[in-house]
């Protein structure tokens, strides 16, 4: 089954079920986030809207991308709002925003599920304004190295979503004069 299929599956769920890293993941992007405003925002792997419902009290304009459909209806069911635009997409792909265009970029419990990051990091500094804010929230590498993965519930059982385990070592980027690096506090 594909992670899409998957997401598709446990949209239904995905909300109501007992999630501690969902959980966390939202009170760290709110204790981080907490202090600015953002006039656009672009949400990556914006799921049901968990974050999107936070966030629209600190934006003029959200986008959230996802690639599932049902995870994309559940966040339009809870969040009418014309603020707020949603759409299906592969973050692999284009994602259809202008250059300089953002202010902040979310991507929370995403990367996991990209092989490739490169895409990623490249499109984010293109549509990310000067000043702007990347933002990201994944799984603790130990958690993943000890083989924890995103699961749900199903009528034949606890599914288990395929994860990307990439461990980032000696990483060196060339020095922008703009680029913030906001440490987090241990949240648990």
């Amino acid at each position: 089954m594909s992670i899409e299929q998957a997401y598709n599956i446990w949209a239904n769920q995905y909300d109501t079920n007992e999630n501690r890293t969902r959980d966390l993941d939202k009170k760290c992007t709110i204790e981080t986030l907490s202090k600015y405003k953002f006039s656009n925002v672009l949400e990556l792997g914006c799921g049901t809207g968990k974050n999107t419902e936070w966030l629209l009290a600190h934006a003029q304009q959200i986008i959230g991308l996802d690639f599932s459909e049902e995870m994309l209806n559940k966040a339009k069911e809870k969040i009418v709002d014309s603020k707020v635009t949603f759409k299906k997409a592969n973050l692999t792909q284009n994602w259809g925003v202008d250059n300089n265009f953002v202010d902040l970029i979310t991507c929370s419990l995403t990367l996991e599920h990209i092989e490739n990051l490169d895409y990623i990091f490249n499109q984010a500094y293109l549509k990310l304004k000067k000043e702007g804010l990347f933002f990201i929230s994944e799984l603790h590498p130990f958690k993943q190295y000890s083989g924890s993965k995103a699961r749900y519930e199903t009528e034949a059982g606890t599914k288990e979503l395929e994860v990307i385990f990439i461990m980032f070592q000696n990483i060196s980027m060339k020095p922008k004069k703009w680029i913030t690096i906001i440490r987090v506090k241990r949240m648990v």
